[in-house]
Parts: C-alpha cells; sequence; structure tokens
C-alpha cells in the first residue's frame, strides 16, 4: 500500500476473538488480522472474560494492521462491540468484576421473575430491550441480591466498549447503541431512566455519558505508542455489533432485511426511530441518532446442519474446526427432494440467553422411516433453519414492513442454502458478494462520522465497492409451494412436539435434565 493511500480502521471486538481492519478509502485494498481470546466458564452458566485480555488482544490486532498498512495515512479508528456485557470499575477505573458477556445466564432467575411479575412489558416499552438474562439490567439485579458487598465497591457500572474506549482514550464514555441495549436507558426520551436504575438499584452517576454513535475522541499517547499510531488519531466509538453489521453488509434500505448465516444467524431491518415490539421479542437498538436497527439473532442456524451430518457419522472427522456443514454433505442434501420425502426437522438444539422468536419446542425429527438416507437428515436440518428463519422475517414484517431480503454470510455461499432460503422467503431476494463483517461496518460508520462520506449506505460503498453489490436469487415456484405447505403445519408440529417436551420434563430423573430446566429460549432474538 503506496504512501499516497489513506485507510480507516475498523475494529469489532467478538465473543472469542477481536477482528481488526485497515480499509482503504477507494476501496482497492483492505487488511485483517484477528486475535482470539478465552471465553470462561468458572460455573455453570457463567461466561465471563478478562476485560484487560480483550483490551491487549486489540491493541495487538490493530497494532498488526498498522504494521500491515506501513505508508498510508490512518485517518481514523472506528470500534464496534456486543451490546449486552457488563462490567465494574472501581473509583480508580480499575474491574472490580469480569466482563459479564451476553451469554452469561446466572441472572436467568431475574428475568424470570421480571417476566411473571409482568414488569418485563413496561421495562421494554420504554428501553427496547427485551427482558432477558444477557442484560446488563438482569445482570446488575443479580449483583445486588448475590453481591451486595462488591455492589458498594463498584464505582461505575459499563460495557466492554467503553472500558475499551477508556483504554484507547483515556476518556470513561459510552454511545447511543451500547446504552439502548443496557435495558436501563429510554429509547424515547435518549435518557438514563430514572424509574428503571430505582428498580436496579443503581445511580444516574454510577453510569458513564452517552455520546452519539458518531463521536469522535482522541488516541492517547499511552495507546498511540502501544499500536503505531500518532495521539490524537480520532476514535470514533461506533455502535454496536449487530447495527454495525448491518452497515458493514449494506443492509440499511428501509424495509429490506438484511439476513446472515454462518453457524449462527441474524435478521434485521433498519428504522427512522426507536421501535418497540409488543411481543417482546425483537430488540432496538441505535445505528446513528436517527437509524435505529430492529432485529433478532437466532444461535440455531449453520451449526444445526453440521450437527445433522456429524452426529449420525462421528467416525468421520470434520476437516475443519469450520461450524458450517461440509461441502459434501450439502451435495448429499442435493439430491433429496424438496420436503425431504415427508422428513421435517424442527432445528432448536442450542439455548441461547435472549427471549425467542416464538419460544419454540424441543429439537425433534418427525416423520422418521427407515427409507430416510443421512442425505434426508441433513437436508431436513436445513430445511428446518430456514423456515425457522422464515417464520423470524413473518414476526418482524408484522412490526415494520419487510418488501425484500439481502443474505449475507459464509452459508450463502452454497447455491443449496440460497436456494431453500429465497423459496421460503418467497419475495424478492439478493445475496451480496461479501459476509456480514461488523468491523468493515464500524469503518463506515467512522468514515461517516469524520466527514469523509456524505451518508452511511455511500461510506460502505467507498470501502466495500463489490460487497455493496447484489445479485438477485430466482425464486424456484416448485419449491416455493412445497415449502409454503410445510410453513403452514408448523405451529401443529410445534404444539405437539411442545407437549412431548412437558412430558419429558414430568419423568426426568432430576434437576437440569428436562428441556425446560433453563430459563433461556431454544432460540434467540433480540440481537
Amino acid at each position: 500500500m503506496g504512501p499516497e493511500r489513506r485507510v480507516i480502521l475498523g475494529v469489532d471486538v467478538g465473543t472469542t476473538a477481536v477482528r481488526a481492519g485497515a480499509f482503504a478509502l477507494d476501496g482497492s485494498a483492505r487488511h485483517v488480522r484477528t486475535h482470539a481470546y478465552p471465553l470462561l466458564q468458572p460455573l455453570p452458566g457463567w461466561q465471563v472474560q478478562d476485560p484487560d485480555v480483550l483490551v491487549a488482544a486489540t491493541l495487538a490486532a490493530v497494532s498488526a494492521c498498522v504494521s500491515d498498512a506501513a505508508g498510508a495515512e490512518v485517518v481514523a479508528l472506528a470500534v464496534s462491540s456486543p451490546r449486552y456485557g457488563v462490567i465494574g470499575l472501581d473509583a480508580t477505573l480499575s474491574p472490580v468484576t469480569p466482563l459479564l458477556t451476553g451469554r452469561d445466564t446466572r441472572s436467568a432467575e431475574v428475568a424470570h421473575d421480571l417476566r411473571v411479575s409482568g414488569q418485563s412489558r413496561e421495562l421494554h416499552r420504554v428501553t427496547g430491550t427485551p427482558v432477558h438474562p444477557g442484560s446488563p439490567l438482569c445482570k446488575l439485579i443479580w449483583f445486588a441480591r448475590h453481591e451486595p458487598y462488591l455492589c458498594s465497591a463498584t464505582r461505575w457500572w459499563i460495557g466492554l466498549k467503553d472500558y475499551l474506549v477508556h483504554r484507547l482514550t483515556g476518556t470513561l464514555v459510552t454511545e447511543l447503541s451500547t446504552a439502548s441495549g443496557t435495558g436501563m436507558f429510554d429509547v424515547h426520551r435518549r435518557v438514563w431512566s430514572a424509574g428503571v436504575l430505582d428498580l436496579v438499584g443503581v445511580s444516574g452517576n454510577q453510569l458513564p455519558p452517552v455520546l452519539p454513535t458518531t463521536g469522535v475522541l482522541r488516541l492517547s499517547s499511552a495507546a498511540g505508542q502501544a499500536v503505531g499510531l500518532p495521539s490524537g488519531t480520532p476514535v470514533v466509538v461506533g455502535a454496536a455489533d449487530g447495527p454495525s453489521s448491518s452497515l458493514g453488509a449494506a443492509a440499511i434500505d428501509s424495509t429490506v432485511a438484511g439476513l446472515t448465516l454462518a453457524a449462527t444467524g441474524a435478521l434485521r431491518t433498519v428504522v427512522a426511530a426507536p421501535l418497540v415490539d409488543p411481543a417482546e421479542t425483537f430488540s432496538c437498538a441505535a445505528l446513528t441518532e436517527d437509524e435505529w436497527v430492529v432485529g433478532a439473532t437466532v444461535d440455531n442456524g449453520g451449526n444445526v446442519v453440521r450437527w445433522a451430518g456429524s452426529a449420525l457419522e462421528p467416525d468421520r472427522r470434520p476437516a475443519s474446526d469450520d461450524q458450517l456443514a461440509a461441502p459434501e454433505l450439502l451435495a448429499l442434501a442435493e439430491r433429496v427432494p424438496p420436503g425431504s420425502d415427508g422428513l421435517v426437522m424442527l432445528p432448536y438444539l442450542l439455548a441461547g440467553p435472549t427471549p425467542a422468536a416464538g419460544s419454540g419446542p424441543p429439537g425433534a425429527y418427525l416423520g422418521l422411516r427407515s427409507e430416510h438416507s443421512r442425505g434426508h437428515l441433513v437436508r431436513a436440518a436445513l430445511e428446518g433453519v430456514c423456515l425457522h428463519l422464515g417464520g423470524v422475517r413473518d414476526r418482524l414484517a408484522e412490526l415494520t414492513p419487510v418488501s425484500s431480503v439481502r443474505l449475507t454470510g459464509r452459508a450463502f455461499r452454497h447455491p443449496l442454502w440460497r436456494a431453500v432460503m429465497a423459496a421460503v422467503l418467497d419475495c424478492p431476494t439478493q445475496v451480496a458478494g461479501e459476509d456480514d463483517d461488523a468491523a468493515l461496518g464500524a469503518a463506515a460508520l467512522g468514515l461517516f462520522a469524520i466527514g469523509l462520506a456524505a451518508d452511511l449506505k455511500g461510506a460502505v460503498t467507498l470501502l466495500d465497492p463489490e460487497g455493496a453489490r447484489t445479485r438477485p436469487v430466482a425464486v424456484d415456484p416448485v419449491l416455493a409451494t412445497t415449502y409454503r405447505g410445510l410453513r403452514a403445519k408448523l405451529p401443529a408440529l410445534h404444539a405437539v412436539v411442545d407437549r412431548v417436551g412437558e412430558i419429558l420434563d414430568e419423568v426426568a430423573a432430576g434437576p437440569g435434565v428436562g428441556w425446560r430446566a433453563t430459563t433461556a429460549s431454544r432460540d434467540v432474538v433480540g440481537g
């Protein structure tokens, strides 16, 4: 990369790794570095991390990107991270807790109590965030119940990105996107909700001030030395990972839903103002003050199809640790007719920490007969995942118009995934050339924030002109008819298998055996 080039750094701090990218402003090049870190589980349901380990990994990834782009001018650094983590700091701004990630479900009983009492509905109306064990709201109530002495020693309660931005700039702030995921922020009035804080037992001065997602701070000299950038380099506080992913996929047009699918999935669309789901299912998070992302995350995605293949032939070791099904498995599924000769899979294998997109029954194969082959089992799993995502789209469309869907993610590189998903959706569908990328979204938001792009769509097109392009996916009318019939039968199948789950609970030998033993749902939304 020549010295005349300019780049912007986008950083996405994920659950198990940080992904940093240096993106040329003319879209001609990018350098991406990834650094992994452990997710710790000291007790069942607890999933935590050392925040300083994440900071060190982020600095290392950024430093590597800066080195890769040697000679280029770095115009800014922009950050993205998950919304639901929480860290306690003392008066010296040192952590007194680990990072409790969004997957930490220790506060499941708190979430259950708030739902049973009916308080969850008003909390969701005010904050736009469903009540679930992953949210900071429930985690802080858990701390008040179980760790009161720690609470008294805690000066600040902050999120992961807040801590990272503090370490980069020396300034302790949060931003609108992360604040809108805490369950304590009034998304309509754009302030911390006094009523919710009273419920939680936290004062407003224990929470950081809220900047716009386009807020710009300056890199400190210490952080600059660590990553090889001049002090004073602009640091854009950025948005959370869900909105950043939507932007990175260029799926930010009104009435267009972005559906991304890899091991897990997500379906989101952009609205002009906070939108609250009366069913307490979908969450709403800020991308900017005028663009809000409403949608759902789904734990049961390509990983279910991978499981369907590997569980049936455990002696065949997968070629990689990729959580998607191997091409040879999908080749078997392609030989099976649509509808899998009467075999149906309800793909609810994994439980997550956030509310269900329609609380599902336990996972199940239905209609299994001796003539069904391994290919049938794999195809039924793939069809089950797509049918479930189609149902999520339907519920989202009840909340806000969805006229078309844009597909991104590694799963849709395969024609079978594209064909089945498009037939299930049965609406205008396009596939993008690149994966959904929160680091790219962070960089695009940063470019807009510092005034080098006129709008968000223009920013992502500048940085990734190929990824911003789409091509249509033809809807096969035979497939669409088949899946329309299957979707009509799903409610009855869910009801039957739901009752099976209740019976299994009744005969379970002890606590924790039944599928309902966790208050987490079978599949998740709200991301």
